[in-house]
């Protein structure tokens, strides 16, 4: 593997001597930083950095002579983008429901017809293992270009034993198809399929007694998933998979108050979950729960902005000391987007954080909620080597200010340039 040494960094963010498992509060306003600084990487990790130094410089390439040389002058380094919610394995798109939605149907009334969700498990009942690794690899490359180095990607397009096995098994492909780090997460609990609408306690009978041992025993997923909310699965229905899948040890990341107080925080706090996203309707007994716990609070900022829901009280959490973490929840029916650029600029436009905190939401923090934040998420010595470098900008505020281009212009992952913009 060729070493990599980046020198003349206009300012290199994320920096950190004492790793930290995630940032919260008032803490999430501050970011390390060194300016005109240098990146030394060393078979895939990061070795070393800090302010530029010729004669250190000069010793890093006496040593390491093979060593490639980036020149990073007028350009921000940061760790690359940690994406802690996506549903991007899927068989199709869903414009016609997009239509659907400009003309005033809600997301519940699209489900309730058998769209949404219920849409792409009938489509993923006759797609190929093939067609869904080509196309979600197409999807990876595209997030990777701008930005992504670490992914979590779910199920829960089956909503069948043979499906939902299908959907995993692609996501294994995946982690060792792509240079992304990516997690696997079980979601059968999803949505209730059209056969068990008069009698949805048989499907989580099936999601627990069938589903689970099976995925568990052949080692699909790194974490279990359930959409707890109003018309999809109670606070009893979850309380039951996410025990299930405990004695598995598959821990929990939970869907929750996307549509509703739905009690989905709480019991996400109770399982010890490592996140619980979307929280779009979330108040003080929520943020009480959360308080001490273990549990990442993520927010989904394109599902909110596409389907026009009341925006997380992002500030409120933070302004109470919680860390908070921000994904893309990409997916074909209500964030057709994984571009995390983007939902670096929704958090400091529609949630008000700073670019600071905006940066700490969607690095370290997402990191945090994939279980990866002792080898992700920050320049740390040790950690992986997955970093971005800019094009030349005026510095860190200008990333979410000028939005809707990609201001990336190299991705090095697990040490290797993957993209050169």
């Amino acid at each position: 593997m060729v070493n990599i040494l980046i020198i003349n960094i206009k300012e290199l963010f994320g920096t950190e001597s004492n790793p930290r498992m995630w940032v919260a509060g008032k803490d999430m306003a501050e970011i390390g930083s060194i300016t005109n600084a240098y990146l030394f990487i060393n078979n895939g990790l990061i070795a070393d950095f800090g302010k530029m130094d010729q004669q250190k410089v000069k010793g890093v390439i006496q040593t390491n002579p093979d060593t490639r040389i980036i020149d990073a002058s007028g350009k921000l380094v940061f760790p690359s983008f940690c994406d802690s919610h996506t549903h991007l394995v899927y068989p199709a798109s869903r414009e016609v429901e997009y239509v659907d939605k400009i003309k005033g149907l809600s997301y519940e009334e699209i489900a309730r017809r058998g769209g949404g969700i219920l849409n792409s498990a009938a489509r993923m009942q006759h797609v190929s293992e093939d067609e869904l690794f080509n196309s979600a690899m197409e999807r990876l490359d595209e997030i990777m270009k701008m930005g992504t180095g670490a992914v979590e990607i779910k199920s829960g397009y089956g909503l069948t034993l043979e499906s939902e096995i299908k959907m995993l098994k692609v996501i294994r492909r995946l982690k060792a198809a792509s240079p992304l780090t990516i997690i696997s997460t079980f979601l059968g609990a999803h949505a209730v399929p059209l056969e068990y609408k008069s009698n949805q306690e048989a499907y989580v009978d099936l999601v627990i007694n069938e589903m689970i041992p099976v995925i568990a025993s052949e080692d699909l997923a790194d974490f279990i998933d359930v959409f707890c909310d109003t018309g999809f699965f109670t606070v009893m229905d979850t309380d039951r998979i996410l025990n299930a899948g405990m004695k598995y040890g598959l821990r929990p990341k939970i869907h929750a108050n996307e549509l509703a107080n739905s009690g989905g925080i709480q019991v996400g706090v109770k399982y010890n979950a490592l996140s619980v996203d979307h929280l779009e309707y979330t108040g003080k007994n929520e943020i009480i729960a959360l308080k001490d716990s273990e549990t990442m609070p993520v927010i989904l900022p394109g599902a909110a902005f596409f389907l026009g829901m009341p925006y997380a009280p992002a500030r409120e959490m933070i302004d109470a000391g919680l860390p908070v973490a921000m994904a893309s929840d990409f997916n074909p029916g209500s964030s057709p987007s994984g571009n995390m650029q983007l939902i670096l600029s929704m958090s400091n436009i529609l949630y008000r954080l700073t670019p600071e905190e905006g940066l700490n939401a969607t690095t370290l923090n997402g990191a945090y909620a994939m279980g990866l934040n002792e080898v992700l998420g920050s320049i740390s010595v040790n950690k992986k080597a997955n970093l971005c470098i800019t094009i030349p900008v005026p510095g860190l505020a200008y990333l979410p200010y000028y939005y809707g281009t990609n201001k990336v212009e190299t991705v090095i992952l697990n040490g290797k340039v993957c993209v050169e913009n």
